[in-house]
């Protein structure tokens, strides 16, 4: 693909995006759908994309971005069933899917369609936690949600290689097989932990915001190289780097935060767009070379069956067998159960993993048709009716309430530890500090109203510099505070970073330097 070519590609993809929020359309489905229209237009240029090249760029900001939004806490407290998920319903949903499709076609290649049933055993929780979050499903439900879908990508992918490997002639046997697939998770789960620490400790020292946001992006790069090199799980370093550093943001600036928070959301929404447009524009060379036919049709109908119902006979028993949950843990609500089985969306992973598949690979060709299938009508029914499902169970929840109270009282606490931070500095401060200073201080810790930045303009510079360097020092005792409460498990992650925006949209409305 020329740089041309790309370029058409990306501005393509994301003006079809803007439509698609105008309208307020589903954006993955439509890009599947303008993709293919194009694709019949004569004379069009070779959208070609070379396989090394969308593991290596697509991957790993994508599984990044999504791990810098999990929660540690709520991941660990559910950790036995997201290994359950994650791992177990992995590896049944890629047998059953496997053994399917070889029973149903048997002239495709069994290595093949395990390759294939590694690709559509990972879930994309974006869509159904948008979904869940809005509706106030269960934040346990949640969790386990963005859980899975972390550990499953590396799980799933291990996978695949271990079958593209046995398909293209390697011979593995179970028990190596086994041990490879131990070597990478751990390895690469190691990887991960270590780089997002030194990186971390790293960004803590540079006092440059730009600069910071800007190891950040290098971050999910240099990790899955450093896996890979090491024949480990790139996905799982990935993941887990990008756990570790979203837990230690709120150590960070609030610059930083500030602006990786737009910076990742934006390359979700490039690398999903092009990802879409791009499978869109090969579905007619893939289905040519599949040689489409009624047979294969209702093949893909029985594999998406099977995908779905495996899911569903799979969360329960999970869910309500004392041995395989977390310790300590009650049984959860039926239905806040059925809802997680019914979340079993496909995504961007898999068509990006798809596509990236050797093309030298016996049947791969019908593993890139199959995949296409499965995610696009997991998109559909489960996209389609989740919210719906959500509605008709009435799925209890108090946690918004709870929320609201659990900030309420430790923001109380916070204004307090930032007021008495306020009294000591003024206590200690040789130069008095004006009066109407501090009651403007006071005013914004105890109502947060107003703004700083106006305030400012209109004083003396040396009030201002005084005014920027007290304010700044009770939000980070304010912040010190809510992190304190994360970790001490009184509030929950998705507070914090709510406060956490808050106070560094603040300091940045005061932040002349």
């Amino acid at each position: 693909m020329t740089p041309t070519v790309l370029v058409v590609l990306v501005v393509g993809a994301l003006a079809v995006r803007a439509v698609g929020t105008r309208l307020r359309l589903p954006a993955p489905l439509l890009l599947l759908l303008v993709g293919l229209g194009v694709s019949f237009l004569p004379g069009l240029p070779d959208f070609h994309l070379e396989p090394e090249a969308m593991l290596a760029l697509v991957l790993p900001p994508l599984v990044y971005s999504a791990a810098l939004d999990s929660s540690y806490v709520n991941i660990r407290a559910v950790l036995r069933p997201i290994g359950l998920f994650s791992v177990g319903l992995v590896v049944v949903t890629t047998a059953a899917v496997g053994v399917t499709a070889h029973l149903v076609l048997p002239q495709f290649p069994i290595a093949s369609a395990i390759v294939l049933g590694a690709l559509v055993a990972p879930t994309d929780a974006v869509a159904a936690m948008a979904i869940c979050r809005r509706l106030n499903v269960p934040r346990r439900a949640m969790a386990l949600l963005a859980g899975e879908s972390l550990g499953n990508d590396a799980a799933a992918l291990t996978l695949w290689k271990l079958a593209v490997a046995v398909a293209m002639g390697a011979a593995l046997s179970w028990w190596q097989g086994i041990l490879l697939f131990l070597y990478a998770a751990a390895v690469g789960g190691l990887v991960g932990a270590v780089t997002g620490y030194v990186v971390h400790r790293i960004r803590l020292h540079i006092g440059d915001g730009v600069l910071e946001s800007a190891i950040g992006v290098a971050t999910p790069f240099a990790c899955y190289a450093l896996a890979e090199q090491a024949n480990a799980s790139g996905v799982l370093a990935v993941a887990m780097a990008g756990v570790l550093m979203g837990h230690k943001a709120p150590y960070g600036r609030h610059t930083t935060r500030l602006q990786e928070n737009a910076v990742w959301r934006s390359v979700d929404v490039l690398l999903e767009s092009v990802v879409f447009t791009l499978i869109g524009l090969q579905l007619p060379t893939i289905v040519a070379s599949a040689g489409v036919s009624w047979p294969l049709v209702g093949a893909a109908g029985v594999l998406l069956a099977v995908t779905v119902l495996v899911r569903l006979a799979w969360v329960f028993p999970v869910a309500y067998l004392p041995l395989l949950r977390s310790r300590g843990q009650p049984p959860p609500d039926p239905k806040a159960t059925a809802v997680v089985g019914w979340a079993g969306m496909r995504g961007v992973i898999s068509l990006a993993v798809a596509y990236a598949t050797p093309e030298s690979m016996p049947g791969r060709d019908l593993v890139l048709l199959f995949t296409f299938a499965i995610t696009v009508g997991t998109l559909l029914l489960h996209g389609s009716t989740l919210a719906g499902l959500i509605r008709l169970l009435d799925v209890p929840a108090d946690e918004a309430r709870e929320d609201a109270d659990d900030e309420a009282k430790v923001r109380h606490e916070a204004v307090a530890a930032a007021t008495e931070e306020l009294d000591r500095q003024v206590a200690a401060d040789d130069e008095r500090t004006p009066e109407h200073v501090v009651g403007l201080l006071r005013s914004l810790a105890e109502h947060r109203q107003g703004t700083a930045r106006e305030w400012m303009e209109d004083q003396a510079d040396g009030r201002a510099e005084a005014f920027q360097r007290l304010f700044s020092t009770m939000l980070d005792i304010e912040r010190k505070v809510f992190v304190a409460a994360r970790d001490s498990g009184e509030i929950d992650d998705e507070v914090l970073r709510r406060v956490l925006h808050e106070l560094d949209l603040r300091q940045a409305s005061v932040d002349t330097t």
